[in-house]
């Protein structure tokens, strides 16, 4: 077990490069196994859950060749099974998408129930709906999901909620079956359209992907021997262009996708900070201490729920009340017991949190409760005064490569060690 220790008091300045996204590696990978061939994937975020889908490939039969850090060549050719060890697919929450590529590819799957971070009830209903609907037979029973089709045909699917989970796990499905597949009410989100265009690259015909209308139109078999790179991060960036603002310093975030982040960009503007934009890159800095603000997080194009506690802890230095309703998952304010302990003053209930804003955050021992909380908990370490301790910190290797270099590029001081508790 490793931990960070941060000296506090730091105003952030610099560029930092954003690396491929986490939501859409996790997603492609597992969508490769519908090639019966190679691919070389590029821009790939060295994160651990990439490392764990990776160690799941390799499982059923997968050949992979790390061509440097961030690119790698999947040969699946001779993928000799379809039952995935349960070990390795509760460790993370996206280890659900080798339900829909694996049923593609196979026609069955055995998987466990995925994991990842504890943000409340997370159930897989409507991606067993869409499944259902394409023929298939689906049993969830001791801790694991199984899914059999001698045949997947093409139906319409409506999804009750909006669902990225679902949207792109029946779309990994839709793309071998027979016939057409439409997805309705279908989530917008970039690593949606991302997955898609990286299906369309290798032969598959995906329409409507960032609609809510998605239609694929089944094909026989997917090309090999095509070479992919991952979109930037949006999440990863928004993390550094919040914390310029929490830290009153100004930084580049390089490598990005502006328009993915139109949402941030406003709130930023909203509460006093500065941001100019350029084709690939976005300046954010501020002076100032920030206003206060009402945040909603919804699904894209709203504001992500992923940078709500990263918000959370920019508010929590806001000049007067704000107040953030969690529009997405029931316990994503675990981090605001932290915060806390830090000097914060935020009153959380529900799905809502209430923010009094302070002068200054003090350093404190800290939990990270799950991937970005421990961002948010960096970045509160790196504004407040004195020295903070962020521990369990393997969640944030879930998400971050190497986000404690990124920060000392910046100027933060902030070190790495081993927990010897």
């Amino acid at each position: 077990m490793e931990k960070f220790i941060i000296n506090g008091g730091t105003n952030l300045r610099g560029e930092v490069s954003i690396t491929g996204a986490k939501n859409s590696a996790v997603a492609i990978l597992p969508a490769t196994l519908l090639v019966n061939g190679k691919c070389t994937i590029n821009n790939l975020p060295n994160i651990s859950d990439v490392q764990n889908i990776c160690n799941i490939l390799e499982n059923l039969g997968s050949i992979i060749k790390w061509n440097s850090k961030n690119s790698i060549t999947i040969d699946n050719t001779n993928i000799c099974h379809n039952n995935v060890s349960l070990d390795l697919t509760r460790k993370f929450r996206a280890s659900y998408y080798l339900l829909g590529s694996i049923l593609g590819r196979c026609g069955q799957i055995e998987v466990g129930l995925p994991g990842g971070c504890n943000l409340g009830p997370r159930p897989i209903d409507q991606h067993i709906k869409g499944f259902e609907a394409l023929g298939a037979t689906v049993k969830t029973e001791n801790g694991k999901v199984s899914a059999y089709a001698k045949q997947l045909v093409g139906t319409n699917v409506y999804l009750d909620v909006i669902s990225v989970g679902a949207t792109i796990n029946i779309m990994l499905a839709g793309v071998l079956a027979e016939g057409t597949t439409i997805i309705e009410n279908a989530a917008k989100e970039p690593h949606i359209v991302d997955v898609a265009t990286f299906l369309n690259s290798v032969g598959a015909d995906i329409r409507g992907a960032g609609t809510d209308v998605i239609k694929i139109n089944g094909v026989k078999k997917l090309h090999s021997n095509f070479s992919y790179s991952i979109v930037p991060d949006q999440i990863e960036a928004g993390t550094f262009m919040l914390a310029a603002v929490a830290t009153k310093g100004d930084i580049l975030i390089k490598n990005c996708v502006p328009e993915h982040l139109d949402s941030v960009i406003s709130k930023i503007m909203e509460i006093g900070a500065s941001v100019q934009i350029n084709n690939d890159s976005i300046r954010v800095y501020s002076k100032t201490r920030p206003n206060k603000s009402i945040i909603n997080t919804l699904p894209y194009p709203g504001f992500p729920t992923d940078l709500q506690s990263p918000m959370g802890v920019l508010l929590s230095l806001a000049n007067g009340t704000s107040i953030i309703n969690e529009g997405i998952w029931d316990s994503r304010f675990q981090y605001t017991a932290e915060l806390n302990k830090m000097g914060a003053k935020i009153t959380a209930q529900g799905k809502s949190a209430i923010i009094e804003g302070v002068d200054t955050l003090y350093g404190a021992p800290v939990y990270a409760s799950d991937l970005r909380a421990g961002a948010a908990l960096i970045i509160a370490g790196i504004a407040a005064t004195g020295t903070t301790e962020v521990y369990n910190i393997y969640h944030i290797d879930r998400g971050y490569e190497k986000i404690e270099d990124k920060f000392i590029a910046l100027g933060a001081r902030i070190k790495r060690v081993e927990d010897d508790n």
